[in-house]
């Protein structure tokens, strides 16, 4: 296996693992994680990481970039759904000055962090070409 290969494979593994982390944390309550958010988009980015994985088990470049591309804009719309999420939480409280308070007390935890770089990590089936991946006849 080579190391574009090997690199996808520890990037869909952490993206799996990367899901389970902190996301999202309100100071008096827990934190919430990938599944607390969304839990059927949560299982949707699984499902893409272990094709991924599948992918580059099997040697199938094809599968392994589509996995990857797949999965990179599930997470920036996952991110982007997250900050809409944030913003308008609190949006049913009729004074917007308690409500933009509240909504500051919602912080992005480092779960995001390793979400991403799973996900630059994944992307590393696109560095090497189809030779990188082992040809069995």
């Amino acid at each position: 296996m080579r190391l574009p290969v090997f690199t996808s494979f520890v990037g869909f593994v952490l993206l799996i693992a990367a899901t389970y982390c902190p996301m999202l944390h309100l100071s008096p309550l827990r934190s919430w994680d990938v599944y607390d958010l969304n839990k059927p988009y949560g299982m949707t980015i699984l499902l893409a990481a272990v094709v991924g994985i599948i992918g580059t088990v099997f040697n199938q470049p094809k599968i392994t970039r589509m996995a990857a591309l797949i999965s990179l804009l599930l997470v920036v719309v996952f991110y982007i759904a997250a900050v809409f999420k944030v913003n308008t939480t609190f949006s049913f409280i009729p004074f917007k000055s308690i409500s933009g308070y509240l909504s500051k007390q919602i912080k992005f935890k480092w779960g995001w962090y390793l979400l991403f770089a799973a996900q630059l990590l994944s992307l590393a089936a696109f560095l090497g070409r189809s030779k990188n991946f082992v040809k069995f006849n």
